[in-house]
């Protein structure tokens, strides 16, 4: 498992019990005057990874430790002895940080290399005494050799659109007009032209902190370039959420010529799937998750007269599957456009209302190897469970 730099910091946070602690800089202290002491400050790091190969990155670190030293602890307390008390909390400290790493496998530690400490006094207007120590911290980042598997490895991939890459959009309104679909070799992609059916695009703040395309729910959708690519089987991955005040009904993916239809989205809150032949027939599963208003990764596959559907999201993890013999398999869904965030000739609850971060189509059956590769790749990237 990979240990990035907001596991180590907030491990650091989590074990200074003794006082005030913040990830930041050394002129912080000065900031304000009501700092409960003793207190820790933990600089952002620069780091290297030495070996692409072994994949292990290393922080370099320089924490620093205050604590008062006021002109009535000094008649007190000598000024070697404030620093030896400081020092004894930044020793424990430290240990209970390389404790919580100290499992079957180390996922971090400290280089060979020691530590420094340095020692100063009357730092800031509130005179304080300080350590500054430093060290190395070594911990498994990302191996770079080429193993990581990403969807554009498995054969059949038709769609990809993602909401950090290939997006046009107003930088002062957020309102997003074009998202160009990432498959290698496509010159395809999703857009909108009228103003007030934009969706907004945020820079952060979504699924672990990446980021996301808000619909809303009302009339916000974006429609393909090109004929849907999918014939009589795919496979369809997405990630996003719906909101809290989300209407009934969402399509995350709708496509629709004459009689037969797609649509990946949810129905009365709940994850839905369903396609339709050319004459009626009718392929329809619903799944009830404890809280679609949390990230998740949705798939969706057709193969034969078989539909399949699962959710996966902290906490719950759901599929399903349905078989009707009277479904039309020689259907082809390539003879219209599609659209992200809307079912084209729907009604307005099939407006997606929620956050869309990305969606992945192949136009063949994925064996269950590969959809677990494209899931590992999804929650790698979103952590969603």
């Amino acid at each position: 498992m990979a240990t990035r730099l907001t596991d180590i910091v907030q491990v650091f946070k989590d074990k200074w019990t003794y006082g005030d602690v913040e990830f930041g800089y050394e002129s912080d202290v000065n900031k304000d005057h009501d700092r409960q002491y003793p207190s820790l400050i933990i600089e952002p790091p620069t780091s290297v990874i030495e070996s692409v190969n072994n994949g292990r990155e290393e922080y370099n670190f320089e924490v620093n430790f205050y604590n008062l030293y006021d002109t009535e602890a000094q008649g007190v307390v000598e000024l070697q002895k404030r620093w030896d008390n400081l020092q004894d909390l930044a020793n424990e400290w430290l240990d209970m940080v390389l404790k919580n790493y100290q499992d079957v496998t180390v996922q971090a530690y400290i280089d060979e290399g020691g530590i420094n400490i340095e020692r100063v006094k009357e730092v800031g207007n509130d005179r304080l005494v300080q350590l500054k120590i430093s060290f190395t911290m070594s911990g498994f980042t990302k191996c770079f050799r080429p193993v990581s598997k990403y969807p554009s490895d498995i054969s059949g991939l038709s769609i990809w659109y993602k909401a950090d890459s290939g997006s046009t959009f107003d930088i002062a309104t957020k309102s997003l007009s074009k998202l160009t679909d990432q498959t290698p070799s496509s010159t395809s992609f999703v857009s909108q032209g009228t103003k007030s059916k934009q969706p907004l695009r945020y820079g952060y703040d979504g699924a672990n902190d990446k980021t996301y395309i808000k619909f809303d729910g009302t009339n916000d959708h974006l429609t393909s370039s090109v004929n849907n690519p999918s014939t009589s089987d795919f496979t369809t991955f997405y990630v996003g959420k719906l909101d809290s005040d989300a209407s009934e009904n969402g399509t995350v993916l709708g496509y629709r010529f004459e009689t037969s239809s797609i649509k990946l989205g949810s129905s009365n809150n709940e994850l839905y799937g369903k396609v339709v032949d050319g004459i009626g027939n009718e392929l329809e599963l619903i799944l009830s998750p404890s809280d679609t208003t949390k990230y998740h990764i949705g798939m969706f596959k057709l193969h034969n007269k078989r539909l399949y559907l699962s959710y996966d999201a902290l906490g719950d993890s759901q599929s399903s599957s349905f078989n009707n013999p009277l479904y039309d398999h020689s259907e082809l869904y390539n003879r219209a456009t599609y659209d992200v965030g809307f079912l084209n000739g729907g009604i307005s609850t099939d407006y997606l209302n929620g956050n869309f971060h990305e969606l992945i189509m192949f136009n063949r059956k994925l064996e269950d190897t590969e959809i677990a590769e494209v899931k590992m790749y999804l929650n790698n990237k979103y952590n969603i469970y």
